[in-house]
């Protein structure tokens, strides 16, 4: 297996390069060159077993220049005694035809941890195949959970150095101190003045500055990346599609080759992406159901086939999802143009020079038939939060509700009543004033006296790691503006500043 860039697809190169890498030198994207298929009855097989193997048999499709010893190996030190019971991905049945998928069961509390704790694993050993000595210098930006979770996964890893931006109003109480309480020798963050697609788009650059990757050469270091930019973190993603629909199967809830439903709270279009992945391998997926919040770039593309960018920035209470320039989509376009790699490059020119594109008609179509799309407001989640709460005594994040809000909406409008997995993307306590608002009406200004009650009120606890960040003095207070990044970069690693 072979992996592509969705700017060149001339530029292939094996699964621990492209791990290593991250970003391809022109901005774009890594692609399998054919996604691979499941095999008649290897559902029903992976049913059977646990959920390491499973990913060990998926990962194995990818990632054919390691074997699967390495990647049972990866798979353990990722899954086991890092997640409650070491049971990575629970599912919640909700009346009749929903099931919570909670990802949220790691040690940062939100669904990154599945790609996250397993991606430090690859790069070392990608490391090992590919040599040259160098160290991996990890650069991120996130608009919320990716931060924490990278910095967990990366902390103190050998060979490894991370930093991570973040817009610095831009993420919620709990996720800043997450992220500025961090321990590791190796680990540094930084605020951005800005929202997320600026810090996003900072990072690229970075990424792909050759005077910056120069002077980090002549250091013996070279960047790669902990976002979903890197295959590395979308191919996890895939296996816990996979694994919801095996585990459907294995639980009697459904029949195997029937068809099931997926709707997913997206911003940068990864999560989502990994579900058409495994579709696209074989699982009887029907519709794909994308939900969004206020920033409904998403919702419009999906549904008019016309990106655009240039709109109101809306800060919200789902501030992961808060994102006009959705990454990953490129993937997307470049799977659905038929690998057309010289139409996406056009496409994303459109969108660096004008913020807007519009796809063909048959590329219109494709989506039409694989995708449905909705938004919902703050309003909308806070009353879907209190909706579960009442009727089934079931507490969910505000991202999470952005999905079932949607997904009620698409049942409503379409009569599908199809079985559907959700994806619950964090923990509720991860914004615990806008859950407790939702669920009692009561405005408690500090997020820690917020999860107390809702711990009162729910009898769920709050998850140790988030607790215990009460009273802690932050490690990392600095802030800078988007033009000083990249000096941040080189005065972090050692280059100049």
């Amino acid at each position: 297996m072979k992996f592509q860039s969705t700017r060149n697809k001339n530029l292939r190169l094996d699964s621990a390069e492209t791990i290593a890498r991250g970003l391809s030198e022109d901005g774009g994207l890594f692609v399998p060159v054919e996604i691979p298929l499941l095999e008649k009855g290897e559902i029903s097989e992976l049913s059977k077993l646990g959920y390491c193997e499973r990913a060990k048999k998926i990962f194995a499709k990818f990632m054919t220049d390691f074997s699967e010893g390495e990647l049972l190996e990866c798979a353990e030190k990722a899954y086991i005694g890092n997640f409650e019971d070491d049971e990575p991905t629970p599912m919640v049945k909700l009346g009749e035809n929903a099931y919570m998928l909670e990802l949220w069961h790691g040690p940062t509390c939100a669904f990154k941890d599945m790609a996250l704790q397993i991606l430090p694993h690859f790069l070392v050993k990608a490391a090992e195949k590919i040599g040259g000595g160098k160290k991996t210098v990890i650069l991120t930006a996130t608009s919320g959970d990716t931060g924490k979770a990278a910095l967990e996964g990366f902390c103190d890893v050998d060979g490894t150095e991370i930093i991570v931006f973040y817009p610095a109003n831009g993420v919620s109480k709990i996720q800043q101190l997450q992220m500025q309480t961090q321990k590791g020798k190796n680990v540094a963050v930084c605020g951005v003045i800005g929202n997320f697609d600026d810090t996003q788009t900072a990072v690229k650059n970075i990424f792909t500055d050759e005077n910056i990757r120069t002077k980090l050469a002549e250091n013996g270091k070279c960047f790669s990346s902990a976002n979903s930019i890197n295959v590395g973190r979308l191919l996890p993603q895939v296996v816990y599609y996979i694994s919801a629909y095996a585990d459907l199967v294995a639980d009697g809830e459904i029949e195997d080759g029937e068809t099931v439903n997926v709707a997913v709270p997206t911003g940068n279009f990864g999560n989502i992406l990994a579900a058409y992945y495994a579709k696209r391998m074989g699982v009887p997926f029907g519709k794909l159901i994308c939900a969004s919040n206020a920033n409904n770039v998403l919702t419009e593309f999906l549904s008019t086939g016309v990106y655009d960018a240039n709109r109101k920035f809306y800060m919200t209470e789902s501030p992961s999802m808060d994102i006009l320039v959705s990454s990953n989509l490129e993937r997307l376009l470049f799977e659905l143009s038929g690998k057309d790699d010289e139409y996406v490059s056009v496409l994303m020119k459109e969108l660096r020079e004008h913020g807007k594109y519009e796809v063909s008609d048959g590329i219109k179509e494709k989506i039409s038939a694989e995708f449905a799309a909705g938004f919902t407001d703050d309003k909308g989640a806070e009353n879907r939060i209190r909706m579960l709460f009442d009727e089934y005594f079931y507490l969910c994040d505000t991202h999470t509700a952005v999905a079932v809000e949607v997904y009620e909406k698409y049942k409503a409008e379409t009569g599908d009543n199809t079985k559907t997995i959700i994806a619950s993307t964090a923990s509720p306590y991860k914004f615990p004033r806008a859950v407790l608002r939702s669920v009692s009406g009561e405005n408690e200004p500090d997020d820690f006296e917020a999860a107390k009650k809702i711990e009162a009120l729910s009898g769920l606890p709050m998850p140790k790691q988030l607790r215990e960040l009460s009273g802690k003095e932050p490690r990392f207070t600095c802030v800078c503006e988007r033009e000083e990044m990249a000096g941040f970069v080189l005065s972090t690693v050692g280059g100049e500043s």
